[in-house]
């Protein structure tokens, strides 16, 4: 029978993830000869066979990849045939190009590695460094690609001769898993004091940590991208000493719980936030806490009806749990707003203050990468809050190919970077606030790495058109053509992008602030937007933000403001003798013509949780607007008639004015209606405004779908509000699932218009 040579070319996310020896193995079996090999594209495959061999080995690796594999393209071309090969080979590595291919996310732990790690008889029982191909560190470990080991923080390891055999035999589950090893020959606990000396190692350092956890002691625990803070959530005193400790006065703790059904005992879960909270990715589910459900101390989320849970996602955390049997707090390992500690010495220098003792390893973590967080939604699905660990960085698809490579640097708050290159945008981790200098020096580390992981050379920066976001100055020093993005414009872009849309929008773009065009601070923006530009059509009314960024911190300032304009100034003065000793002047502040003025719907829910009292003051970003959405949890979207607010403006530009809105708010509060009431009452009126505004301008604009993005969409009820206003009025709405709505995906929309710009 004739038999031909093919050469596939297979891209994606195959490397890291079993896809070599999954070729190999489908190849023996169809009595295939030929090779497969990783290089800077993908996976290389020369095989030879007759035409059906070859399309059914073709139709294999389309359709039915290993678990954790991606498979963008595969390309085929047709070779001589040699005819004097035999048998089927997997060869070294090459690295003849600049890399292009998908690096693998971190993933947890297998259920076959799990096995083993709690059976006494298995070589790895008990063992916390246990992985496969299937599971285990990925980009956390990488330094560059290919992604073999001599490429990995696991270099400095060398596998005994078991773990040599398992990685050399294609027929097992650890061939060439970069980061196999086994207690005689892999990474190894150490329990470290408060002087940073090691005072334990290997099984006596777990059975250290779990003592100390039990009897209310502060542990700082290395995991795969950074390093935990870690207590008995159960033990009030210990999380109060924990919140004393981090400066973290009020913000929510994630709570780590062995497994599914210990979450439910906790937390309502719909079948979406299960399956999210179970996956291999192993996020943080931000859920809804049963009313009754104890095992975690109140001070864990003080005030709040949602907890943050996550399972184990590693060896060490299920050793761990399972040796504590109590649910652990498990918050980043840093001090509030930097970023979390990932090297060893940083760690000491860092937690040292702030823990009791150390439980590390010596498996060094290459790129820190903190705990991916989604939201559960009352209508079943989730919402990516934070995309990190476990997604970063994978590809997202661009809807239309990129015209040239982008590196995109984000903004200032919440900061990602991404590239754009070929028909994707990959973006990093999450980094952080800029405004700190540790995360600036993780933002240069993390941009250097994602180029060179990815084979981006930039020929042009993306960037924030805010000039004092420490991300555009860095754009503007590099010596590159740069491309500056709107703010708003980039969160539609990012939507649009997840979405995989291209056509133009009615944008609604909901935020804290950012830089707009007509050089004010913009925040409630309504944009007929798509990849290529935008024309803002309507917004909310901008007033004074007294005090800059003070505003922010403070928002009994927008409690003031929004009452004198509402109200006029004997009421702004009733409130501000009731709010701080400083109204007078903040007052005087309203009247300057040098105070920055801004349409932000974030400054708008500030106002009303300090107008209510809820939140006068602040201690970490969108406080007042969390406990505001949280105040009103327990009644129905329905439940309380919408506050009015009233549509202003011409034919040019629509101007929703929350007056109305203020006023009723204020009414209420004094007639003594309960916050919860006020609250749902004010979600309504401005979600039922913002989507009767849209509808207007929609159909102005011949657009027949909205798109919904923004940090304040993060807010379930109000983002549950203007889609069912919304699809009323016959609109398509489009929201985010797997990108954040918040400044996390900036850098996605930036990069997405500038790939393709002119």
């Amino acid at each position: 029978m004739t038999t031909q040579r093919r050469r596939l070319r297979v891209t994606g996310t195959v490397q890291g993830v079993g896809f070599r020896p999954f070729v190999y193995r489908h190849a023996v079996a169809l009595g295939l000869s030929g090779y497969v090999a990783n290089d800077s594209e993908g996976v290389l495959v020369e095989v030879e066979g007759t035409p059906e061999q070859l399309d059914e080995l073709s139709h294999r690796l389309a359709e039915e990849p290993p678990p954790l594999a991606r498979v963008a393209t595969l390309e085929t071309i047709s070779l001589p045939a040699t005819g004097g090969e035999s048998g089927f080979r997997i060869v070294e590595s090459r690295s003849e190009r600049a890399p292009a291919v998908a690096v693998s996310v971190d993933v947890a732990t297998c259920d076959d590695c799990l096995a083993e790690l709690i059976d006494p008889a298995d070589r790895r029982y008990g063992y916390p460094f246990t992985n496969c191909t299937n599971c285990g560190p990925r980009y956390t470990i990488i330094r560059s690609i290919p992604y073999d080991r001599p490429a990995t923080t696991m270099a400095g390891f060398p596998m005994c001769e078991a773990c040599a055999a398992e990685y050399a035999d294609p027929g097992d589950r650890r061939f060439h898993a970069q980061p196999n090893a086994c207690p005689a020959c892999g990474p190894q606990l150490r329990l470290l004091g408060v002087d940073g000396r090691v005072v334990a190692e290997e099984g006596e350092a777990l059975d250290g940590a779990v003592k100390a956890l039990l009897a209310g002691r502060i542990l700082a625990v290395k995991g795969l991208g950074g390093y935990h803070l870690a207590a008995d959530a159960s033990d009030a005193g210990a999380v109060a000493e924990l919140r004393r400790r981090k400066h973290r006065d009020a913000k929510p703790f994630a709570v780590m719980v062995p497994n599914l059904d210990a979450a439910r005992a906790l937390c309502r879960l719909s079948s979406d936030a299960g399956a999210a909270l179970t996956s291999l990715r192993r996020p943080i589910v931000l859920a809804r806490r049963h009313p009754d459900a104890d095992g975690v101390a109140d001070g864990v989320a003080p005030g709040l009806p949602e907890l943050g849970l996550m399972l184990p996602y590693t060896p060490l955390h299920h050793l761990l749990l399972a040796g504590v049997g109590r649910p652990l707090v498990m918050t980043s390992g840093n001090l509030s707003d930097e970023p979390i500690a990932h090297t060893d010495d940083d760690a000491v220098t860092r937690l040292g203050p702030l823990v009791d003792a150390t439980l590390a390893h010596d498996r060094p973590i290459h790129i820190r990468a903190d705990d991916s967080v989604v939201r559960a939604r009352p209508n079943g699905h989730t919402q990516m809050v934070r995309r990190s660990r476990g997604f970063a960085p994978e590809p997202l698809p661009l809807p239309q190919p990129a015209r040239r490579q982008v590196l995109a640097v984000g903004a200032e708050l919440k900061n990602t970077v991404a590239v754009a290159k070929d028909a994707n945008v990959v973006a990093s981790h999450h980094i952080g606030d800029l405004e700190h200098l540790a995360a600036h020096r993780s933002f240069l580390q993390a941009t250097e790495h994602l180029c060179h992981l990815t084979g981006v050379d930039p020929e042009v920066v993306a960037h924030d058109l805010h000039p004092e976001y420490l991300s555009t100055k860095y754009a503007l020093e590099l010596d590159l053509p740069t491309v500056g993005v709107q703010h708003h414009h980039a969160h539609v872009a990012s939507c649009l992008v997840e979405h995989g849309r291209t056509e133009p929008v009615l944008g609604i773009a909901f935020d804290g602030l950012g830089l707009g065009t007509d050089g004010t601070l913009w925040g409630g923006e309504f944009l007929v937007a798509d990849l290529r530009g935008f024309r803002r059509v309507g917004h909310l009314r901008q007033l004074p933000l007294p005090g800059g960024a003070r505003a922010i911190r403070e928002p009994w300032r927008m409690a003031l403001a929004w009452a004198h304009a509402a109200l006029g100034p004997e009421a702004a003065a009733r409130y501000g003798e009731s709010a701080d000793e400083r109204w007078r002047s903040v007052l005087a502040l309203l009247e300057r013509p040098e105070t920055p003025v801004t349409s932000s719907a974030g400054r708008l829910f500030d106002a009303v949780a300090a107008l209510l009292g809820l939140r006068p003051r602040t201690t970490y970003e969108g406080q007042a607007a969390i406990e505001l959405e949280a105040a009103a949890a327990d009644l129905e979207l329905d439940a309380v008639a919408p506050y009015p607010a009233s549509i202003e403006g011409d034919a040019d530009l629509l101007v929703i004015d929350p007056s109305p809105l203020i006023a009723r708010v204020v009414a209420e509060r004094d007639q003594g209606t309960p916050v919860a009431a006020i609250s749902a009452g004010f979600h309504a009126g401005l979600g039922r405004t913002a989507a009767e505004a849209a509808a207007e301008l929609a159909g102005r604009h011949g657009l027949d779908t909205v798109a919904l993005s923004g940090g304040v969409f993060q807010n379930t009820r109000l983002t549950d509000v203007v889609v069912d206003a919304c699809q009323e009025a016959g609109l398509s709405v489009l929201v985010h699932q797997h990108v954040p709505p918040n400044d996390g995906g900036i850098s996605i929309g930036q990069a997405a218009v500038a790939a393709l710009s002119d």
